[in-house]
């Protein structure tokens, strides 16, 4: 089993599939690579590069929260993307109807994160990683 797992798959339920779709693959720019329907249904796999697990315990996602935010906002899932421009980003899917719960902030861990409130209800993290502050 060790070294087994291929890909890590988020899967999300979203009320408005639609808007979901629209925002995830046409504003943050997440390429299809698949569509599949059933019966009364549908669901779309959008690529998101390279795939993490990240895993931490209350206290230090309490820390994440208050360094991005201020304050404790998400819920025990948070999706972060990385991106090249964080706040040009920010900017697009505030457009694109995400409601900005932080703007970009550099982090002690030397990146600019930014956070919103995305369709179906998901906390995004978008990061551009940024190096050493000169």
């Amino acid at each position: 089993m060790a070294g087994s797992v291929r890909e890590l798959r988020l899967v999300v339920t979203a009320a408005d599939y639609d808007a979901a779709l629209a925002f995830y693959r046409d504003a943050l720019g997440l390429p299809e690579r698949a569509a599949f329907s059933s019966p009364g249904g549908r669901v779309t796999i959008l690529e998101a590069g390279r795939a993490t697990l990240e895993i931490t315990d209350p206290p230090h996602a309490a820390y994440i929260d208050e360094v991005e935010v201020g304050r404790r906002v998400a819920g025990h899932i948070r999706v972060a993307f990385e991106v090249g421009d964080a706040a040009a980003a920010t900017a697009d899917l505030a457009a694109a109807g995400a409601e900005v719960v932080a703007p970009p902030t550099r982090t002690p861990w030397d990146s600019l994160n930014a956070r919103l409130e995305g369709p179906a209800g998901l906390q995004l993290t978008l990061f551009q990683e940024l190096g050493p502050a000169t």
